[in-house]
């Protein structure tokens, strides 16, 4: 595994470790994190903290010229709020573990001339169906479906 999805991937487990959800995310600029972060939802009570909003929090604050030189890694397609900050922040290219179980804004990104490497990670395919096997109402609250 990617060396980098595997720092995504062990935010993730962090994330799941703490009663939250398991999605993990990175920053790479140049070869090195930048920042990192996982779901936090549940353990903060907030409405906005997934993986890849956790990552940029942790980043700190970088120039534009910063972000349209990184990578975001990130276990999971990128929802519609994610995707909203990666261009925002004109972030080039996103790699995504897995987007079986959920399939973000993959093609925004794409219309937008992000690019978009999706690896299908055996280990993030797991990750979240076991979770969403033992907790469909939690993540339904994640990804907005009413209950």
């Amino acid at each position: 595994m990617d060396p980098f999805m595997h720092a995504a991937l062990e935010q993730a487990r962090l994330g799941l470790a703490e009663g939250g959800i398991p999605i993990g995310s990175v920053i790479v600029h140049g070869g090195r994190i930048l920042g990192r972060g996982h779901n936090r939802r549940v353990q903060r009570g907030s409405a906005i903290l997934h993986g890849e909003m956790d990552a940029l929090e942790n980043a700190g604050r970088h120039s534009a010229a910063v972000y349209r030189e990184s990578v975001l890694y990130t276990t999971l397609s990128p929802c519609a709020m994610c995707s909203g900050a990666i261009l925002l922040y004109g972030i080039p290219k996103v790699v995504v573990g897995e987007n079986r179980t959920f399939m973000g804004e993959e093609a925004l990104l794409r219309s937008r001339g992000v690019d978009v490497v999706v690896l299908q990670e055996t280990a993030c395919i797991d990750l979240m169906r076991d979770f969403i096997a033992r907790k469909p109402e939690l993540w339904n609250e994640d990804i907005g479906v009413p209950s």
